[in-house]
């Protein structure tokens, strides 16, 4: 497999990684009020332990983006395609489930309801570049396999 191809995916899983890290961890207002947009909806503790709960999804992004770096650091520590596939697989699963959790909201967004807009602004964002990221590394990790 080309190495370059292999460093960009794993530049790519790193920065969008930091990038939640930021969103939820450090940002954790912001990302509080993405997921309740309605002002209204936010005077009660439920709010309030939904934004702190970023912290945890925080924790989960710096650790997947510190992985990413080390491995990226770290090309040639790994021998065979079959440790490779592994670990892209692996970044796969992680994007796959972020993708897939916004799925029924969407559903329900074509319906005219749901919670958040999945259509709109950050969270299409979010939407996509996880749908790209999990299509990136599950296809690099098929590739080394066949």
């Amino acid at each position: 497999m080309s190495e370059i191809i292999l460093s960009a995916v794993l530049l790519a899983n790193a920065v969008w990684y930091a990038m939640g890290f930021i969103t939820f961890h450090l940002r954790r207002d912001v990302f509080g009020k993405v997921m309740v947009p309605i002002k209204a909806d936010r005077d009660n503790t439920a709010y309030a332990a939904l934004v702190e709960s970023g912290r945890f999804s925080g924790g989960f992004n710096f650790a997947l983006c510190a992985l990413n770096i080390c491995l990226l650091a770290n090309l040639a520590g790994f021998e065979t395609d079959m440790q490779w596939a592994t670990l892209l697989g692996f970044n796969a699963l992680i994007h796959g489930s972020q993708f897939y959790g916004n799925v029924p909201m969407a559903l329900q967004n074509r319906r005219g309801g749901g919670l958040w807009n999945v259509f709109k602004g950050v969270m299409l964002r979010i939407f996509v570049i996880d749908f790209v990221l999990m299509t990136f590394n599950g296809l690099l990790a098929i590739l080394l396999l066949v």
